[in-house]
């Protein structure tokens, strides 16, 4: 018996259903509870730190709606665009039909980074990185919630490993697999709590652009190496030395870094002021 075999019986079976329930014509899903699960906690984060920052709470739910909106389509305009365009623009009324899946976070990064400049634009006062890094300090809190989602839809899996922690996704196979939607969830999560101890320990007055390039960076690199041990999402991924998430990951840890290093360089102007 080969070491995968034996170590089948130290698995995690996973055989949840994606659907809530079925009544009718509703079948609420799994997926969808802790899509909305995140953007709740999200919402929730950042009317404490417009509370904390004397900003009206009511402004928090104009950046919610904005950002919302932003997630959404550009998930689905990067799906449409990165992973399948020849089937969408051959059949472009299945754009639309969200509900049957096809959301790429990559696309729903772009989202928010042109929601949060929309906002800036419409709103007297407020700077593009002054509310990108206040979007920054709540967003993991909803990445991470769409990757348990994912984790209940049995969907973007590992590749096969005899580890101890890997799961069985017995609607897909009876292959031990890397739970790589965890690995991603957990990662965000530890993440945000580095966000956090950012700006607790700096406060408000924190350099513009410090907390989303220290996001971009530390994100897209965990996802650039859990791409790792993902499988492939799309066919013409197979055969690639980076995939599609890598290759997009990329770019986000390239401005990351300027942004860093833009914010220290004005914390080091700021200094020298006085």
């Amino acid at each position: 018996m080969n070491l995968l075999a034996e170590n089948l019986y130290a698995v995690i079976y996973w055989n949840v259903q994606p659907e809530l329930f079925s009544w009718g014509f509703l079948h609420p899903r799994w997926y969808g509870l802790f899509f909305a699960i995140g953007f709740l906690v999200a919402y929730s984060l950042l009317t404490k730190v417009f509370s904390r920052e004397n900003v009206p709470v009511d402004e928090a739910y104009r950046v919610f709606l904005y950002v919302f909106i932003g997630t959404l389509l550009g998930a689905r305009f990067g799906h449409v665009l990165f992973y399948d365009p020849v089937y969408y623009f051959s059949n472009p009324l299945e754009i639309v039909k969200i509900w049957r899946g096809g959301l790429a976070s990559h696309g729903g990064t772009i989202g928010i980074v042109i929601a949060v400049w929309l906002y800036a634009r419409n709103t007297k006062g407020v700077t593009f990185l002054w509310i990108a890094d206040r979007a920054s300090l709540v967003c993991l809190a909803t990445a991470a919630s769409v990757r348990i989602g994912n984790l209940f839809n049995s969907e973007i899996i590992g590749k096969a490993t005899d580890l101890p922690w890997a799961f069985v996704f017995e609607r897909i196979d009876n292959i031990p697999r890397h739970p790589a939607q965890l690995y991603e969830a957990i990662s965000y999560l530890l993440i945000l709590g580095l966000l956090w101890r950012m700006y607790n320990k700096i406060g408000p007055t924190i350099a513009p652009g410090k907390i989303t390039g220290v996001l971009f960076i530390t994100v897209f690199s965990a996802r650039f190496l859990i791409e790792f041990v993902k499988e492939v999402q799309e066919p013409f991924e197979k055969g690639m030395t980076l995939d599609m998430g890598q290759l997009l990951s990329i770019p986000f840890v390239l401005v990351g870094i300027w942004l860093l290093l833009r914010s220290r360089k004005y914390a080091e102007q700021k200094l020298a002021r006085g």
